[in-house]
């Protein structure tokens, strides 16, 4: 009779143990499904932001070259504009050429109006107009 007992209690921790290891298998299963989710959610993110690093980075590169384009322009101008001022002062002075500048005058009219060069007037606007 004691060992009919044993054998049943024996029977029903092996039951036990088989169930709470089916239960942490089904667990693990389900975690590791998860994990594989969370990875690829993880995944899409970074190339997302890998993309997006990429557009940033050329971006930089992109403006950086026009910076550098925009250097070569602006170099001169000092020069240029130490020579206009150091022009005939008989002509129609500088500083009244930069206030029809900042009245809306054209180009045009300022080689007409000024007897600017193309070129004058066309420094002279850019430098002024506001």
């Amino acid at each position: 009779m004691i060992l009919e007992v044993a054998v049943i209690v024996l029977a029903l921790l092996w039951a036990a143990s088989l169930c709470a290891f089916v239960l942490y298998v089904r667990k693990q299963r389900v975690a590791a499904v998860q994990q594989a989710e969370a990875d690829a959610r993880r995944d899409r993110r970074l190339k997302e932001l890998s993309r997006r690093l990429d557009t940033y980075q050329n971006g930089n590169v992109q403006m950086g070259e026009e910076l550098h384009e925009m250097r070569s322009v602006v170099a001169p101008l000092p020069e240029k504009l130490t020579r206009l001022e150091q022009r005939d002062p008989t002509s129609l002075s500088f500083d009244q050429a930069a206030r029809l500048v900042g009245m809306g005058a054209s180009v045009d009219e300022l080689t007409q109006s000024c007897g600017l060069t193309q070129a004058e007037a066309e420094l002279m606007s850019k430098m002024h107009k506001g």
